[in-house]
């Protein structure tokens, strides 16, 4: 299918906005929601897709919280099969592709995770590019950039660094992530230069949480405000504000940039200990319970003897995780919200729903 070239799909203060539409996969996920705001608050219409449409009204009440949704409908569509897709996508101006799972703990079998990832990739881009949707960004993740790399490594990353997917230590998560994105940027390639995509790729997770369903990328900070660790293991890794993380995918989409893009988005490299202590910071007595020291290495390679989330951290351990993330920042123009706010802002709202 031919293609003419895509406007940029609506530049800063253009109110075509308003007569634009981008679909949003998974819409009831963390980030997601934040990226149906945005696009709200931007004046975009919004379509958001879910497995089953009686999850639609709970995603519709969380964000009328925060923003009009007039211009907010559903579609039921699932990564896994095909019907649905070609509805959600009529009308379409723009895909924000962020459905996929996030597990906390590793399944024992990676396709759990690949084929999802990888399946739902080639099914919803391949049902945008039959569509003509012009524009198509992905969310992938940093997990697609820093996983399998020598420890010896001192070179900081950049959007230009690949995981390495047979490398021992790498999790089926990093595998997941890694493979989607080939997968979206080989489809992207064959069709066309005409087909505008890029892809998102954050760090850790971290700011306001809109309701109880807060996902896996909160439960970090939850389980420290509720005292379950008694320490932090020695674990980097870039981090972000959930709301910065949302506003690279509308940057993305609407980018003057050629297609190809892939900007890593994240504020700074934090160790886990760095999250505490900004909770500590912040919070007061709110923080009371969260852990204000590190868990040395041998105690964290002891509970992954029988702890399958402990040890798929144990390869990872002592790696201080760091990144130049200078290109994205110049190619979107973004400065990002640093962790002494993201941490706290989100256990803040973790407290408020009264999840703590």
């Amino acid at each position: 299918m031919g293609y003419a070239p895509p406007d940029i799909i609506a530049p800063a203060g253009d109110e075509s906005r308003l007569t634009k539409t981008v679909l949003i996969t998974g819409i009831s996920g963390f980030i997601a929601k934040h990226c149906a705001l945005e696009m709200l608050a931007s004046g975009y219409r919004v379509r958001g897709t879910v497995r089953d449409l009686s999850k639609a009204e709970s995603v519709r009440t969380t964000l009328a919280a925060h923003a009009d949704t007039e211009r907010l409908d559903f579609a039921e569509a699932d990564l896994l099969a095909d019907n649905g897709w070609a509805a959600a996508m009529q009308g379409v101006d723009g895909v924000l592709h962020l459905a996929s799972p996030f597990p906390l703990i590793q399944p024992a079998d990676p396709d759990e995770l690949v084929r999802p990832a990888v399946e739902g990739t080639r099914r919803v881009l391949g049902a945008a590019i039959h569509a003509g949707v012009g524009r198509f960004v992905q969310t992938s993740s940093v997990a697609a950039i820093l996983a399998g790399h020598p420890r010896e490594r001192e070179a900081p990353y950049t959007e230009a660094d690949w995981t390495i997917v047979d490398r021992p230590g790498v999790t089926a998560y990093e595998r997941s992530k890694t493979l989607a994105e080939r997968e979206g940027r080989a489809m992207a390639t064959e069709a066309g230069p005409s087909f505008h995509y890029s892809t998102v790729n954050p760090g850790f997770v971290l700011g306001p949480a809109l309701d109880t369903d807060v996902g896996a990328s909160a439960d970090l900070v939850l389980m420290m405000l509720r005292g379950k660790y008694p320490g932090m293991p020695r674990l980097s890794f870039p981090v972000v504000d959930v709301r910065d993380v949302a506003k690279a995918h509308r940057l993305a989409l609407e980018t003057s940039q050629p297609s190809g893009g892939r900007y890593l988005v994240a504020s700074e490299p934090a160790w886990m200990i760095d999250i505490a202590r900004a909770l500590r910071a912040r919070l007061g007595e709110g923080a009371r319970k969260v852990p204000n020291r590190e868990l040395p290495d041998f105690v964290v390679k002891m509970v992954a003897l029988f702890d399958p989330a402990a040890r798929a951290s144990v390869p990872k351990l002592g790696l201080h995780t760091r990144f130049d993330n200078s290109q994205t920042r110049k190619a979107l123009g973004m400065d990002f919200i640093p962790l002494s706010e993201s941490a706290p802002a989100l256990a803040r709202s973790l407290i408020a729903l009264g999840l703590v």
